[in-house]
């Protein structure tokens, strides 16, 4: 077989990383050779730029839906929770548990995630070989593989969330996915990927570490453009993220002490700077998402614009948007967390990015309820995805902060939570409305309080379903959520629903975590094909 690809569109020449498809003996309008692509720095840094797109715009059954990141790891992770609600069929499937191995959300979501990671190691490979012949640096060669390799860190982790029991069962003994380090190009290739089992959780996580480790070791502190291409400050965020999903708390501690200062005023959350890269929170806990901006608080992005988007049907306005504001209306806020007496009536997110007042918000069968305007580009639907932000940094640390402390209130753990509460308040309620260690009966009271600010604060940013994965099976009992917990029957709406402290029935049972319905089924196509994958349990 002939292997060309263009910069763009060579992945779309091999296996999409999902088994033993054809390789298409074809080469796409104004392809470029495999050996010419690597030529030079500026043509290596284009090939790295396609793997970006590739992650914001992967493939999906019926066209472009934002899988894997332009969007729908946002959707799909508000949508496996609690805090929202789905009001039409669009996410049903997710929202209600229903899934089986040929259902389009979770196999676009394998499917898309594979390419990205094939289309990270074709491009690894290629850059190799520039290495090696002299063509770019290695200095060059390595910068470019540490973004590489963080895209394929971030892939294979929200594989192992989806599709995997969490690491705390069985300390990573459960079964994983095949990480895939190696480019499929080659008939020998994909003969490998049919010869490749599913390792242990705790194998593929050893290998994310691996991978982000390199990043660490071979990114500027900011690349450019900045906030949306991998660096330093990124690959540290997200080792404390996968460190987190791991338990271990000591390796979040001392990643996020690599990031912020260990004498903070939680009072001025602004003069809070990383230590590296120079990353600021805004001034309003909005700033991030008005005109669809691209600050210092944003630790890695995945842009979108006019041009490049997922779609009527994936983006973020239209299925978030209210539809009397321009979008779909397909995703509300839930009252399970707006009527939550832990979030304050005064806090400035519930009125600055929530329809909390009239007109609210009309959705997709026009009814009312609460819904975002973190995403308001309405008509070119070009807002992009804030896949890590300052506050979340922040907030780990907080929670390692405080698991580290058994028995004790730590106080760098409050002044972390303050840091993100803080800037959501009203000044005229402050210093006062801030929390102090008399507010907590122990230390996981202290625990339970930052995981709901986790809450508040990443509504609507696809982050629900990534905490429920890995404190289900926390050590500290009373943390654990029971599995996927009830919800909202499907569709409900009325205002009526929202109010601090109205009492909400949750007609959706919970789903167990004893149940299969927990995880996601491997695609059937994945199974036919590569036998050797081993189907979830009662798939």
């Amino acid at each position: 077989m002939k292997f060309k690809h263009s910069i763009l569109f060579f992945s779309a020449l091999i296996l999409s990383g999902i088994g033993c498809k054809k390789i298409l003996d074809q080469s796409p309008y104004a392809s470029i050779a495999f050996d010419e692509i690597f030529v030079s720095a500026e043509r290596a840094n284009n090939a790295v730029n396609g793997v970006y797109d590739g992650a914001q715009s992967g493939i999906f059954p019926g066209g472009q839906r934002g899988y894997p990141y332009g969007a729908a790891n946002v959707q799909q992770g508000d949508n496996r929770g609690e805090d929202v609600i789905n009001i039409a069929a669009f996410y049903q499937i997710t929202y209600q548990g229903t899934y089986n191995p040929t259902t389009a959300n979770n196999v676009g979501y394998w499917n898309s995630l594979y390419t990205l990671i094939n289309r990270a190691n074709v491009t690894i490979e290629g850059l190799r070989g520039a290495v090696a012949k002299g063509t770019i640096t290695s200095a060059v060669g390595n910068q470019l593989e540490g973004e590489l390799r963080y895209l394929r860190a971030m892939a294979h982790h929200d594989l192992v969330l989806f599709f995997c029991r969490p690491f705390l069962d069985g300390n990573g003994s459960q079964l994983g996915i095949p990480y895939r380090n190696f480019a499929v190009t080659t008939t020998e290739a994909s003969n490998l990927t049919r010869n490749t089992p599913r390792g242990r959780v705790d194998s593929v996580y050893a290998r994310i570490i691996r991978d982000l480790d390199f990043s660490e070791a071979n990114l500027p502190a900011i690349n450019s453009p900045a906030y949306i291409r991998a660096d330093r400050v990124a690959t540290i965020a997200m080792k404390m993220r996968v460190y987190m999903h791991m338990g271990r708390w000591d390796s979040v501690r001392a990643n996020g002490n690599k990031l912020i200062p260990v004498v903070i005023n939680p009072l001025i959350p602004t003069s809070v700077t990383t230590l590296i890269g120079s990353r600021t929170m805004t001034a309003t806990p909005n700033g991030s998402f008005t005109s669809n901006s691209i600050t210092g608080e944003n630790i890695f992005t995945i842009r979108n614009d006019a041009l490049d988007n997922p779609g009527v049907n994936g983006a973020l306005a239209s299925q978030y948007g209210p539809a009397n504001f321009g979008g779909r209306g397909l995703v509300a806020v839930s009252p399970i967390i707006w009527n939550n007496a832990g979030w304050r009536a005064d806090d400035l997110r519930r009125s600055s990015m929530y329809t909390s007042a009239a007109p609210f918000g009309r959705n997709a069968n026009g009814g009312l309820n609460i819904m975002t305007t973190k995403y308001s580009d309405y008509v070119s639907r070009g807002d992009n995805n804030p896949h890590i932000r300052l506050p979340e940094v922040i907030l780990m640390l907080a929670e390692a902060e405080a698991r580290l402390s058994p028995g004790v209130v730590s106080q760098r753990a409050i002044d972390l939570l303050n840091l993100v509460r803080n800037r959501a308040l009203p000044s005229s309620v402050l210093p006062g409305a801030q929390y102090i260690a008399a507010n907590f009966a122990d230390d996981v009271a202290l625990l339970q309080t930052i995981l709901l600010e986790r809450r508040i604060e990443f509504l609507m940013e696809g982050k629900r379903w990534a905490d429920i994965h890995r404190l289900v099976q926390d050590p500290i009992a009373t943390l654990r959520p029971v599995g996927i917990p009830a919800k909202l029957i499907n569709g409900s709406q009325g205002i009526a629903l929202y109010g601090i402290g109205v009492p909400v029935t949750t007609a959706q049972a919970a789903i167990p975590y004893a149940d299969f319905r927990f995880i996601w089924p491997i695609p059937a196509d994945e199974v036919t094909q590569n036998p050797i994958i081993v189907q979830n349990p009662f798939y």
